[in-house]
């Protein structure tokens, strides 16, 4: 594996540090939205592009959650971050979960937003073409794109989705990544963690939805949490960025109230 050090912003100065990593469909500029309502001096985020997308769009590489997952920790590492907190968005949500089984001592809490299970995500033939194609067809990953938010986005906010999507990704990892994220099943080396765990879903998005997060992130994390947004699609960062941010924020500073109760007994 060539050695890369992702491209990165770090946002923030608190002392909870967390890594963000972003979907299929965009780079790191996918948090965009949130960025300007996070709670910054509780919490350092460093959101990534991770290989063929952004920065690292001409990167070489695999294209695996495996690879993706061996970069992030590497970043924590040139970061001097010991301990973190992970957030991932679909096939983001993949990414981190396979950091969680390769540091599984490292990681504070784990968030998944619309995440794809580590099970992998089987599709039927069509849509399976439907996805394959996309790497190619700016037509299929509008289609999908106004798939997973129920039918109920403008079309320029989708046309603008597929602009960014196909500046900021390269081709052949977009369809490398989909091999990866969609097909590989690695849920047992996280099945049973103790890492607290908070799913994210959206009421809108009939792919990744709150049922296929209990039948799986739910089974699998002890301390799992799950949280559905009511007028939300597989876009949370968009659609509803404040929910968003009240809802992931509160469950990261859920794990310095649960330190200061430890510190508290031992005392």
């Amino acid at each position: 594996m060539t050695s890369l050090t992702l491209p990165h912003t770090l946002h923030g100065n608190g002392p909870h540090k967390v890594i963000a990593v972003h979907g299929w469909f965009a780079d790191r500029s996918a948090y965009d939205p949130v960025l300007a309502d996070l709670d910054l001096g509780s919490f350092q985020y460093a959101l990534v592009d991770l290989r063929g997308y952004g920065e690292a769009r001409d990167a070489e590489g695999t294209f695996t959650t495996a690879e993706g997952a061996a970069d992030v920790i590497a970043l924590a590492d040139r970061l001097g971050w010991d301990r973190f907190s992970l957030i991932g968005h679909s096939m983001g949500g993949s990414v981190v979960q396979r950091a969680l089984a390769a540091a599984p001592e490292r990681v504070r809490r784990i968030v998944g937003v619309s995440p794809v299970p580590a099970s992998g995500l089987p599709l039927p033939p069509d849509q399976w073409e439907l996805f394959a194609a996309a790497a190619h067809t700016p037509e299929n990953r509008r289609t999908i794109l106004d798939i997973t938010t129920g039918g109920r986005r403008p079309a320029g906010w989708l046309d603008r989705m597929v602009r960014r999507s196909l500046e900021r990704s390269d081709a052949k990892a977009f369809r490398a990544w989909l091999d990866s994220w969609a097909g590989e099943d690695f849920h047992d080396r996280i099945d049973g963690s103790p890492v607290p765990a908070l799913a994210v879903a959206g009421a809108l998005d009939p792919a990744l939805s709150a049922e296929l997060q209990r039948a799986t992130w739910m089974r699998w994390f002890p301390r799992a949490e799950l949280v559905e947004l009511p007028s939300c699609g597989h876009y949370a960062m968009d659609e509803a960025p404040l929910d968003l941010i009240r809802t992931v924020e509160d469950f990261l500073r859920a794990d310095a109230d649960a330190e200061d109760e430890d510190d508290g007994a031992k005392a």
